[in-house]
């Protein structure tokens, strides 16, 4: 299966004193591409958003158990969360491009990350847009306000964004969701073209994306009292084809969902 990047043991998401998530104990490999698949408010976001501590910003929200990123515990007290969120960035489901123009909006990582060399976050600039498939439809206006692109292009800006700090791990929530076949198509292309150079891990309600583009499946259901599970894990062949808990064969061939 390869080396695992990121490992969680005995993870648990709480909102005030609703447990959202128990027991996660999962690990993800070194350039692959894992997508987390289950019903709407299973704590798949939350999952995502333990990976990088982003749930700290939440008033009310706790995290317990381990959470390792190269074998470091990253919620030890010897961890930079900053530069923790250089190394493991996260695109949201709805795109948030700031009110500056196409180029600012992909410099803005390096310049807050202390890079100030002009020649350095044009190089990087140009790199990430290359990446992020968005070079060819902007190169002649990266001086145009963001919000002049469409919906799909804005999405892969916020990509782009995110892959100019050069970030190991690479965070999706449905980052799709809000867009057409045509531009989901496209995303999906960037993220196939990063597998390898970098880990993703995607959020998705789309089980015909889940197929195209993972290698590993993570599948999160309810419990009883309806906290999330990871109930299946593996490659993402194995999981579709022959799932193990009859729960994912019913989510996945579309009897509940």
């Amino acid at each position: 299966m390869g080396t695992p990047i990121i490992k969680t043991e005995g993870l648990r998401v709480y909102y005030g004193d609703r447990r959202i998530l128990d027991d996660v104990n999962i690990e993800i490999y070194e350039g692959s591409i894992t997508a987390v698949i289950g019903p709407s408010g299973t704590g798949k976001s939350s999952l995502l958003r333990s990976l990088n501590r982003l749930n700290d910003l939440i008033p009310g929200a706790r995290v317990e158990g381990r959470v390792y990123y190269r074998g470091v515990d990253i919620y030890s007290g010897r961890v930079n969360v900053y530069y923790l969120r250089t190394r493991i960035g996260m695109v949201f489901q709805k795109p948030v491009v700031f009110p500056t123009s196409i180029y600012e909006n992909v410099a803005f990582g390096l310049r807050i990350n202390g890079v100030d060399d002009e020649g350095v976050i044009r190089e990087r600039v140009e790199e990430a847009l290359r990446q992020a498939a968005l070079w060819d439809e902007v190169r002649d206006r990266l001086d145009d306000d963001a919000y002049n692109l469409s919906t799909g292009q804005q999405q892969r800006l916020c990509l782009a964004r995110t892959l100019a700090i050069k970030p190991d791990v690479l965070l999706l929530d449905e980052p799709t969701s809000y867009l057409d076949p045509r531009s989901t198509r496209k995303v999906e292309d960037v993220l196939l073209g990063l597998k390898g150079s970098m880990t993703v891990v995607i959020v998705t309600h789309s089980l015909s994306q889940a197929r195209r583009i993972a290698d590993y499946l993570l599948v999160v259901m309810p419990d009883e009292d309806n906290v999330g599970r990871v109930i299946e894990y593996g490659p993402a062949e194995e999981v579709f084809n022959n799932p193990r808990d009859e729960r994912t064969r019913e989510y996945v061939s579309g009897l509940i969902g």
